[in-house]
């Protein structure tokens, strides 16, 4: 096939009349994002309307003031909205948890069915009546005191009866100023086959008697579960009920 040359003279009026054409669209398009932006609209708004990138949009109106106005209105109606939700949020939010509450009191009523019979669980469950954390609110299954056998066991009744993994369990030393630390926590650790990287912050005890009182000083077993702290007050609640029928000959 030869070789035809094509003149570039041929073909540069229709250049111009493309640019011509592109430039009047360009000029449109201007024209109606100018309009909606001075309406109020923001840029993803009328780029979902002309279809003109943000960048585009960004680069016409960032250095006109009005612009930015209308940006800074956006801004105030969009934190007003957001103000006005939080309410409904937190009354959505509010249901949702009480009913995943409702259903750990349900569960919890019918383990207690199952497990009334087992004496860890009879066990812990006074050892918690007893000393353990009472406020739901909080959420945390939380049990202090300075005897190893009995943070022992309480470790044992959240492991083998509330299903609570090794690795949730948080422990919390309170120590007087002149115990060291890092010895309380490596006898606490040992002893409640915990690592020292799930301790919380030790706390010091600062009073009238700062000497040395207690060797190993108090500590405290902990795990965050709002479920399994109803769980576990739910429990309280039908043995003190089960403890009322047997004194009551009902039972």
């Amino acid at each position: 096939m030869p070789f035809i040359e094509i003149s570039y003279k041929a073909y540069w009026p229709y250049a111009i009349i493309y640019t011509e054409v592109r430039f009047v669209k360009l000029r449109r398009n201007y024209k109606d994002a100018l309009q909606l932006r001075k309406e109020g609209l923001s840029y993803g708004e009328i780029h979902r309307r002309l279809g003109i990138p943000k960048s585009t949009l960004c680069e016409w109106f960032k250095r006109q003031k009005w612009s930015q106005k209308v940006k800074q209105q956006l801004i105030e109606k969009a934190k007003s909205g957001s103000l006005k939700q939080i309410p409904i949020l937190a009354k959505i939010n509010k249901k949702r948890f009480e009913r995943v509450r409702e259903n750990a009191r349900i569960e919890a009523a019918g383990e207690f069915k199952r497990l009334k019979s087992n004496p860890l669980f009879i066990s812990g469950l006074m050892l918690y009546w007893g000393e353990g954390d009472s406020k739901a609110e909080n959420g945390q299954v939380r049990l202090i005191n300075t005897d190893v056998d009995m943070m022992k066991f309480f470790r044992h009744f959240l492991m083998k009866i509330c299903k609570v993994p090794s690795t949730r369990l948080k422990v919390s030393l309170y120590l007087y100023p002149d115990l060291s630390e890092a010895k309380c926590k490596i006898f606490w650790s040992n002893s409640l086959s915990t690592p020292t990287d799930q301790f919380y912050k030790t706390q010091f005890i600062k009073g009238r008697h700062p000497s040395k009182r207690l060797q190993h000083g108090i500590c405290g077993i902990s795990v965050q579960s709002r479920c399994l702290k109803e769980k576990i007050l739910k429990w309280l609640q039908l043995y003190k009920v089960e403890l009322i029928k047997k004194e009551a000959g009902i039972v």
